[in-house]
């Protein structure tokens, strides 16, 4: 009898720590991929690269629908505490301009209002027109590393464009929003996309940078309330909700301090190292699938 209760207790004991064993191992492989969902969202070496990557190279399953969706959230928080004041502003000014009561500063933003709103037209239809088309993609390993090597390009040769303090406009905004919809191919960066084309247009490297990083803000709602129908039918159960919610402060986190490094790096105009990192990952990549393959 005492020997058939110490064998269940023993049992128990192991079930237990089986569990925390797990849980604490799902926990890091939540922070890691929310740091790396954070940092690479808007530094301009491609979130969806570097998660293909991540989830292939170090064999992470996946995630599920509630975790991607939440991770995005993250990255959505970060955005929103940075940019605050802006987005303030860019709130009131309709109604301050319906009022007729808009300063020059709010009517400044009112036009933000409407570059944002034609930016984002591109990436809601790539969105909704593309996007049973283009899931297969994410699974293509050679692709990334390809798309890598085009954003390594693009950014070590933005100090060489000249900046011709040219305004925004709906063209240009437009123009922007076509490359933030072209980097839904998985190691295409979506900010140095968009950085990119925004000083071949002229406009002020660090003007357009916060534009980048306002204007994908819809983009990222668009994302979530696009997977937020499978999220309600399929909801995460009670025992991943710590997990959900470790990922997405990671994420959170990890995004506050990549846009205020950005910021940084572009007011020096340094933007090349982020070019030979894509580089050496996409040249490194292909080598080893070369060798390996």
């Amino acid at each position: 009898m005492y020997q058939s209760a110490f064998f269940c207790s023993y049992k128990l004991a192991g079930n237990v720590c089986g569990f925390f064993e797990v849980t604490f191992l799902e926990l890091i492989k939540a922070i890691f991929l929310g740091a790396l969902q954070g940092l690479t969202e808007f530094l301009p070496v491609s979130s969806s690269g570097h998660l293909v990557l991540g989830s292939e190279l170090l064999n992470f399953q996946e995630q599920g629908l509630a975790f991607d969706v939440f991770l995005h959230l993250g990255t959505l928080i970060s955005v929103c505490i940075v940019f605050r004041k802006e987005l303030a502003a860019m709130v009131s000014a309709p109604f301050a301009v319906i009022r007729g009561s808009a300063d020059e500063e709010l009517k400044r933003y009112f036009l933000w209002d409407i570059y944002v709103v034609v930016a984002t037209l591109p990436a809601v239809g790539a969105g909704l027109f593309l996007k049973d088309s283009i899931e297969g993609i994410f699974t293509n390993i050679l692709l990334v590393y390809c798309m890598l090597f085009v954003t390594g390009i693009i950014m070590t040769v933005t100090p060489y464009i000249k900046e011709r303090k040219v305004s925004l406009n709906c063209p240009r905004a437009l123009l922007i929003g076509c490359a933030q919809a072209m980097a839904i191919f998985p190691g295409l960066s979506r900010s140095g996309s968009t950085i990119f084309t925004g000083m071949l247009l002229g406009v002020n490297r660090e003007t357009v940078a916060r534009f980048s990083f306002i204007m994908s803000i819809p983009a990222i709602l668009g994302a979530v309330v696009l997977q937020s129908s499978d999220l309600l039918q399929n909801p995460p159960d009670s025992g991943s909700l710590v997990v959900i919610v470790a990922g997405t402060i990671a994420s959170a986190i990890a995004g506050y301090f990549a846009i205020v490094l950005l910021l940084n790096v572009i007011r020096r105009n340094k933007l090349q190292y982020f070019g030979y990192y894509c580089l050496f990952l996409a040249s490194s990549g292909l080598l080893y699938t070369f060798f390996t393959g």
